[in-house]
């Protein structure tokens, strides 16, 4: 079969367990989480590839695989199911040197798929997270990397000192250049964090992985094995700086407030845009939610095939959702195909897909006196009882 030669290819990272999102991604992909309304967390690296004319991505799978793999599909909805495009899912196998199975980290998860990037013979391959909420122009990123003839470039963000030990941290020159790179540190020297999306030379990362794999002690990590190894190795690294919206939904709190970010007049992150980075996203064809006369919403996200008869303020209503009549949902995402019987109140809480809020029922509550919120949760398809109480903060 010939494949045509790429200057570009992507490797999209979308294995990860995404524990800290709890009863959320127990049965769930962490890239497979809905988020918005009507996408999916792998909807915008995906659709940033697209924007930046990067038509050829191996999305590497692994934990919980089955909900995501059918998302993609054939790439249709983020145009990579054309002639010479495509968006390749690629969980682990068994391969004849026994050098396979489950990826072991970030590194060895691409040095698994050699193959696949070897038959498309790239000049560069841009290595990316799935579960990012943002939007960016690779394109440029790998044109300052072309321009400065580095090895490998990776793209960073100023972030508060007191956080920066949360993050692999690169310490540079005035040029951007890279002498040092600390993954978490308890010290950091710098605030420049690692947002873990890097451009690098193929044939230099091709020897690199097969060095790393034939050390028995590396962790087989980007951050902790490749970059040092790199930047020992004496390669010219660069740092790329990325300043518009960038958020790691790993979290409870943090997926909460990238959905909040999305609300209002001038939005923190305008997800709506100039229509140059719009969001593809595969959606099923659904009728426009019919909102109620006897219903108020305000300042929400609405998406289709939905029932809003109650009130619904400052919340994200993804498609497919019931509201029932004097329901009360604020400061809350509701995820696909929810239903919210009478009278239930639903405050500073994520409720999972397909599950049912009773009559009655009480999830959350207001924010602390300080401002400080604890978000309850609900785990997809869970029925609650009528009249039940969920506390703010509790995870079911």
């Amino acid at each position: 079969m010939y494949f045509q030669k790429k200057r570009v290819i992507a490797m999209l990272l979308a294995g990860g367990q995404g524990s800290r999102l709890k009863v959320l991604t127990e049965n769930t992909a962490k890239p497979a989480v809905p988020f918005g309304g009507k996408y999916r967390i792998i909807d915008f690296p995906l659709s940033n590839c697209v924007n930046s004319g990067i038509d050829t991505v191996g999305i590497l799978t692994q934990y919980q695989p089955l909900e995501l793999n059918e998302y993609i599909g054939n790439g249709q909805p983020w145009r990579l199911n054309k002639s010479h495009c495509c968006a390749q899912v690629l969980p682990p196998y068994e391969r004849h040197d026994k050098k396979s199975g489950w990826y072991k980290g970030t590194a060895n998860a691409i040095y698994q798929n050699l193959d696949f990037i070897d038959r498309y013979d790239p000049e560069y391959v841009v290595v990316l997270s799935g579960d990012h909420i943002y939007k960016m122009d690779y394109a440029d990123m790998v044109n300052y990397h072309e321009a400065q003839q580095a090895s490998c470039t990776i793209a960073v963000r100023d972030v508060p000192l007191a956080e920066a030990s949360r993050f692999g941290i690169l310490n540079t020159n005035p040029d951007n250049t890279i002498y040092e790179f600390e993954e978490k540190p308890k010290h950091p020297k710098s605030t420049n964090a690692s947002m873990g999306i890097y451009v690098f030379n193929w044939r230099a990362l091709r020897e690199f992985l097969v060095a790393d794999e034939d050390d028995p002690n590396s962790s087989n990590d980007f951050g902790k094995n490749i970059i040092p190894a790199m930047l020992a190795a004496g390669h010219k690294m660069m740092a790329y700086s990325f300043n518009d919206y960038w958020k790691d939904v790993g979290t409870i709190d943090s997926l909460w407030e990238a959905n909040m970010e999305l609300l209002g007049e001038k939005p923190v992150f305008d997800i709506r845009g100039d229509g140059k980075h719009r969001i593809y996203a595969r959606n099923n064809a659904l009728p426009a939610t019919y909102i109620d006369p006897i219903s108020t919403t305000v300042d929400c996200f609405i998406a289709e095939g939905g029932h809003v008869q109650g009130t619904v303020r400052h919340s994200i209503i993804s498609t497919g959702c019931i509201i029932g009549k004097d329901v009360l949902i604020e400061d809350s995402v509701l995820m696909p195909n929810v239903t919210v019987e009478s009278g239930a109140v639903i405050r500073n809480a994520m409720i999972g897909e397909g599950c049912t809020v009773a009559a009655g029922c009480m999830v959350g509550g207001v924010a602390a006196p300080d401002g400080k919120r604890q978000i309850a949760v609900i785990g997809k398809n869970e029925s609650l009882a009528p009249n039940s109480k969920v506390a703010p903060g509790e995870i079911r």
